[in-house]
């Protein structure tokens, strides 16, 4: 039976992928070619917008070497040679009655939940694009020969891209890496270059398909440095192709955090480099303004158009503002893309950017709190609750969300309270809540009451996460807390019985009430229920 090609990679490539298929856990490869990672695909790349062009998809597939000697086949089962008679073993009845009695061996206990180490081993996050590639990362590789890099050399002397992207689709395998200059002329003029969106989409599968075998380091090198990445998210030209700019510097800095991870070496990491706490807190805080400019429709997202004209009204999502752009002319390099699901996918790339930063740093609670003193201003000035809401949901750190939503319930109480975070400490917050922080939209009591109580619910669901993933430790004791203690400790505070939770709610209830004068609306009588659940449910734990 001939073995079926892998379309895009090389004899060599299908071998390898083939090894890392059938290795042990331990060396398995979390790529795309895995079986088992139907449930893990990007929502972020499910449209066939993103697909290679059929030229680029042809060159993949011409990469195999044609002097190469076919694969070997396997023999047939059928064959005529001639097969050794094994002796039949019998065993007395005695035996076999020994073998029935003999009691079965007790399984061996569970010391953790699989579901979680599955979790931490891709920090609980969606593939951008692909999962790291660890196998091929221990292959010796060499830089594409001269001879080759001077074809390319012409191609790009001559701007011809085209040309420049079949070459190097043709010449990148996984034994061979073009130069980190080739890489930001990739990038620099060709992904972020006025041209056509198939050579858009072109470049950044080549792209990918470097990145997958030769993942970007601090020693190799990368094709963007973070001074790009701000002129391309503040640039009023907006270049077409700054979407998938965005996705590839996103995916590097989740690949270099997984490397390093793996080889125990996280403070060697581009991202220590350019998203730590520590060293370089203000491109968080860059970060910080580029996402809240996404949530209310302005910024990166706003076509040039929409920015030069009149501000729409206050009652409208910024969501739905960035969808009435007006559509470019057939003529102009554009995105074949919505505008509200560029929206959509700036925020959760950004969003994605901010949870790396609370794990790169040897203290994620303490990198958390730091992130989440620096987010509450921007929060109070996101003019509707449906923007806010957006910036909240769309927060994959639990642990961030736990410390912004503290801090929220903080300066909303007339009397803070010096308790750590915990199941206490929410029913504080729900008994001495008080509308204290004013936004800029104008909605009645009512609605305010309601915005509150579905941040509650939402820092009660982030903190059971936080406690049952030990999100507080580091990455690196992370493994360790869930391999040892399958169970969480309880932590101080969490000891609250049936009686508190029923005592609180009620007392909230008639509070609300007396303040409302009149009947609880049934939005609010809802969450209510929800919150009364939830906090008798970890009472119970």
């Amino acid at each position: 039976m001939e073995t079926e090609a892998l379309p895009g990679f090389s004899t060599a490539a299908k071998d390898e992928a083939k090894t890392a298929a059938c290795s042990t856990d331990s060396d398995c490869s979390p790529t795309t070619f895995n079986s088992d990672l139907g449930s893990l695909a990007s929502p972020l790349l499910e449209s066939n917008r993103f697909s290679l062009s059929p030229s680029s998809s042809d060159s993949w597939g011409a990469s195999v070497d044609p002097g190469s000697p076919p694969p070997r086949s396997l023999p047939a089962t059928t064959s005529k040679s001639p097969s050794r008679k094994r002796p039949r073993l019998e065993a007395s009845p005695p035996a076999l009655a020994a073998v029935k009695q003999e009691p079965a061996a007790p399984p061996a206990p569970r010391l953790a939940d699989p579901s979680c180490l599955h979790k931490l081993r891709y920090f609980r996050r969606m593939p951008v694009h692909h999962l790291l590639r660890g196998s091929l990362s221990r292959q010796r590789t060499w830089p594409i020969p001269s001879r080759k890099l001077d074809l390319v050399q012409t191609t790009m002397e001559e701007s011809f891209p085209e040309g420049t992207l079949q070459f190097l689709t043709d010449f990148v395998t996984p034994q061979h890496y073009p130069p980190c200059k080739i890489t930001a002329h990739l990038v620099q003029e060709i992904l972020l270059g006025p041209h056509r969106w198939g050579i858009l989409k072109d470049a950044y599968t080549l792209l990918m398909k470097i990145q997958t075998l030769h993942p970007a380091s601090t020693t190799t090198g990368m094709g963007w440095d973070w001074r790009l990445l701000r002129h391309i998210m503040e640039d009023e030209e907006k270049p077409p192709g700054r979407l998938l700019f965005l996705q590839y510097v996103v995916q590097t800095l989740e690949d270099d955090v997984q490397l390093g991870l793996r080889l125990q070496r996280p403070s060697l990491t581009i991202a220590k480099q350019v998203l730590s706490c520590d060293q370089s807190f203000g491109n968080i805080k860059e970060v910080i303004g580029w996402l809240v400019a996404a949530v209310t429709g302005v910024g990166f997202c706003r076509p040039l158009e929409q920015q030069n004209a009149a501000p729409p009204a206050s009652g409208a999502s910024g969501l739905q503002h960035s969808s009435r752009s007006p559509t470019p002319s057939p003529t102009e390099p554009r995105e074949d893309v919505p505008p509200e699901f560029l929206a959509e996918k700036v925020v959760l790339l950004l969003q994605r950017l901010l949870s790396i930063a609370v794990e790169v740093d040897r203290s994620p609670n303490c990198s958390a709190r730091k992130i989440a003193d620096a987010i509450f201003p921007s929060v109070l000035n996101i003019p509707l609750r449906s923007q806010r809401e957006t910036f909240l949901t769309t927060m994959e750190s639990h642990l961030l969300r736990c410390k912004l939503l503290e801090l929220l319930f903080h300066h909303s109480c007339e009397v803070p309270t010096a308790l750590p975070l915990s199941l206490a400490k929410i029913l504080y917050f729900l008994s001495h809540t008080s509308l204290l922080l004013q936004y800029e939209d104008q909605e009645a009591t009512w609605q305010r009451w309601d915005e509150m109580l579905q941040h509650l619910i939402s820092l009660l669901v982030s903190y059971h996460n936080v406690v049952l993933e030990h999100l507080w430790s580091s990455l690196g004791e992370r493994m360790q807390l869930i391999t040892s203690a399958p169970r969480p400790q309880q932590q101080e505070g969490d000891d609250i019985t049936t009686l508190d939770v029923q005592q609180s709610i009620e007392g909230f209830c008639q509070q609300l009430q007396q303040s409302l004068g009149a009947p609880l609306p049934t939005s609010i009588t809802e969450k209510v229920h929800m919150l009364q659940v939830l906090l008798l449910t970890a009472s119970r734990s």
